[in-house]
């Protein structure tokens, strides 16, 4: 099935044609090669950089995997087949190694494992016998995690030039090849482990490098007195709750980046080499963490309709399905505008926030903190303890100056500080 056409009396599972992401990877495989499966039944899983998918079976009938687990999948891809009306066994299809899974090194495992292109490179970098790996995978497969696990809860052993030279050609002896290797003489650090790259940290590398190679970032940084947005939140986050709604300060940050854009729409734009493309609706991307895994943006899509309760809802529905991985691929597209949150873990300041292409700005929100300010009562000074939080507008300067990001941001401030308390 090398040309991936449609047998007869099969039906082919296809990768989405529409992918946030020129690709996506094979996660994990729900059903085995030779299950019985039903139409619309999800039976695998693709993850991309910001989002994870589940494919469902188009028919009735028996599995068989083309794509295996951690393979590329290209949008249109053929990731399996379904045989309609027979339930024979279908045993996976063991591809071949190629020369960009095994390079010039001789890697020798068993078969029965089904290794994966991207197990037999980890396998390959880090000199390990595939047997002494634990496998978790469905039906005893060696999985991706599986070797990354192993190789981070076991201490990595030196290997020497000359068991390196056995296995390795002497032009291909790196810090990659040879873990706790000196880097630079007897003198050079010493490493203690290699950390593989997930796919999802992969795509955000390429994404953050290609912003700063696009476009040249400025920011500007103003402050933000907190207290009306904190007043109004304690008002009302009982009554939101109520409706099983969190009212989160990020919903006032979305709600104010709004008015913002009201005031200063080309913001709201993206850079094309002849003309600005200015958008209508205001699709504001939110970043949200995931630990260790890296970063996703859900998008809150026509922000400008919703009130601050929908707004509310609809971030805390996108946020709880990415820390899930439930996002579908519609809820990481059509962002014209995110917001960084990075006060959340503890930052006052970050410069330059990258902008999330091909956006032309990016808003930051530093941790919020009580700080001493001096206010003017009946003529005199006064000393004030207020709760306050440094917000900036990092822009596409080919997009945006400092006037026009300035005017944006004292919009910004002035919505947060001028709150009302009812309604």
């Amino acid at each position: 099935m090398n040309d991936m056409t449609l047998k007869s009396g099969s039906l082919n599972i296809i990768a989405p044609l529409e992918q946030e992401g020129t690709k996506a990877v094979v996660r994990t495989w729900l059903k085995k090669a030779g299950d019985t499966v039903h139409k619309h039944e999800p039976v695998v899983e693709l993850e991309t950089d910001k989002v994870v998918v589940e494919i469902a079976a188009p028919g009735d009938g028996t599995l068989e995997i083309i794509l295996g687990n951690d393979a590329d999948a290209a949008p249109g891809a053929v990731l399996g087949v379904i045989n309609l009306g027979g339930a024979e066994e279908v045993v996976a299809p063991v591809p071949a190694p190629t020369a960009e899974a095994t390079g010039d090194l001789p890697v020798v495992f068993d078969p029965e494992l089904r290794l994966s292109p991207a197990v037999r490179r980890l396998l390959r970098e880090h000199n390990l016998d595939p047997a002494a790996v634990e496998a978790s995978g469905r039906g005893g497969r060696l999985t991706r995690e599986d070797v990354i696990t192993f190789v981070q809860d076991k201490p990595a052993k030196t290997v020497s030039p000359t068991a390196a030279q056995s296995v390795i050609p002497a032009s291909q002896v790196t810090a990659a090849s040879a873990p706790l290797a000196a880097t630079s003489g007897e003198r050079g650090p010493q490493v203690s482990a290699h950390v593989p790259h997930s796919s999802m940290r992969r795509k955000i590398a390429e994404h953050m490098q290609h912003s700063v190679s696009t476009a040249p970032h400025v920011t500007s940084v103003f402050e933000a007195d907190f207290s009306a947005i904190i007043a109004h939140r304690k008002k009302y986050k009982k009554l939101f709750a109520d409706q099983g709604v969190n009212l989160t300060f990020t919903s006032y940050f979305v709600a104010a980046s709004v008015q913002a854009m009201l005031a200063v729409p080309n913001v709201n734009s993206r850079w094309n080499d002849d003309y600005l493309e200015v958008f209508k609706d205001i699709n504001v991307g939110v970043g949200t963490a995931l630990g260790e895994a890296g970063l996703i943006v859900p998008v809150i899509h026509r922000a400008q309709e919703l009130s601050i309760l929908g707004i509310a809802s609809r971030l805390q529905g996108l946020t709880e399905a990415a820390r899930n991985g439930k996002l579908r691929s519609g809820d990481v597209q059509g962002g014209t505008f995110t917001i960084s949150n990075h006060g959340t873990s503890g930052s006052l300041f970050a410069t330059p926030i990258i902008i999330n292409q091909p956006q032309s700005a990016i808003l930051g929100i530093g941790a919020l903190e009580k700080r001493v300010v001096v206010r003017e009562i009946d003529g005199a000074d006064s000393f004030q303890v207020r709760p306050k939080a440094y917000v900036s507008l990092t822009i596409d300067h080919r997009v945006l100056d400092g006037s026009v990001t300035n005017a944006w941001l004292s919009r910004f401030v002035e919505v947060i500080e001028q709150w009302p308390l009812e309604g």
